[in-house]
């Protein structure tokens, strides 16, 4: 039985004549690996649009979230390394959308936590919604099985990349 062709193999066999030395299997898969990526960015991408969020609103409001909702201003400067200034304008702009707002800290009167609204935990998950269901059209294709062999695979390969990464590395 003959595997179904996609773009790469075209890509692979008008490369290897000109490169003889080529390993197929290892362009093959960074290849798929980049255009994939490439694939999913362009969803996230629209997924802001569709949303009407720029890439920096998302990400701060992403940040938020992961915190469960609740932050300082501070974390969030260092969870999105950024200074301080930085995620102030951010913040300004997000609260003025009604996406998050500013409260007296419970812990100490003088600072100020950040919280996400109803309707900026809405957006932000619409926005991650759409990329969810793309990645999950995708890696639909495997079994369970498959699916948690490439993800090991991948942590592999992640392993050693990030062997003498650095700071680089970090999401």
């Amino acid at each position: 039985m003959e595997r179904e062709r996609d773009w790469t193999d075209g890509h692979v066999a008008r490369w290897k004549p000109v490169l003889p030395e080529l390993d197929p299997d290892v362009e093959g898969a960074v290849t798929r690996m980049k255009k994939l990526s490439v694939h999913l960015m362009r969803v996230r991408e629209q997924s802001l649009v569709d949303f009407a969020l720029d890439r920096q609103e998302f990400d701060t409001l992403h940040k938020l979230a992961g915190r469960s909702g609740r932050a300082t201003p501070s974390e969030l400067a260092a969870d999105l390394d950024l200074r301080p200034a930085s995620v102030t304008g951010r913040l300004d702009g997000l609260e003025k959308r009604g996406l998050v707002r500013r409260t007296q800290s419970t812990r100490d009167r003088r600072r100020v936590d950040v919280e996400l609204t109803e309707d900026g935990r809405a957006t932000w998950l619409g926005a991650m919604d759409m990329l969810g269901d793309e990645e999950s059209r995708l890696l639909g294709v495997l079994s369970k099985e498959e699916l948690g062999r490439l993800s090991d695979m991948l942590r592999r390969i992640m392993v050693e990349a990030e062997r003498d990464g650095g700071a680089h590395w970090k999401a």
